[in-house]
C-alpha cells in the first residue's frame, strides 16, 4: 500500500503501470494458451487418425493446429516487447516502489519468462 493511498491513485503513471502490468499478464496467458492448444490439438489429430476418422475431418484439424502453432511466436514476440516496456517504465518510476502495483509488476515480470 503506497503512502499515500490518494496521491498514488490519482498519479497517471500508476494507471499506465497497471495498464503495462495488465498487457504482460494478458499476453503471458495468451501464450500459454496457444501452446497448450497445440499439444490438445496435436492428441486430437493422433487420436482421429487411431480411430480411423475421415481424412478431411482430420485435414481440417491439422489446420486448426498450425493456425495456433503460428500463433505462438505471435504471441512470444508481443509479451517480448510488452515485457521491454514493462521493465523499461519500472526504470522511470521507482519512486513508486513501495506501491502494490509496482510490486505486482515485478511479481509479473518474475513470473513470465521471455
Amino acid at each position: 500500500v503506497s503512502p499515500h493511498p490518494k496521491m498514488a491513485s490519482r498519479d497517471p503513471r500508476v494507471r499506465n503501470l497497471r495498464i503495462k502490468t495488465g498487457v504482460v499478464r494478458r499476453l503471458a496467458k495468451e501464450k500459454a494458451m496457444y501452446e497448450k492448444e497445440v499439444v490438445d490439438q496435436e492428441a486430437k489429430i493422433e487420436s482421429m487418425k487411431a480411430e480411423g476418422k475421415d481424412e478431411y475431418e482430420i485435414k481440417k484439424q491439422v489446420e486448426v493446429l498450425e493456425e495456433s502453432k503460428n500463433m505462438v511466436p505471435d504471441c512470444q514476440r508481443r509479451l517480448v516487447g510488452a515485457h521491454g516496456e514493462l521493465v523499461a517504465f519500472l526504470e522511470t518510476v521507482s519512486d513508486l516502489k513501495a506501491t502494490e502495483d509496482y510490486k505486482a509488476a515485478e511479481a509479473i515480470l518474475q513470473e513470465v519468462n521471455v
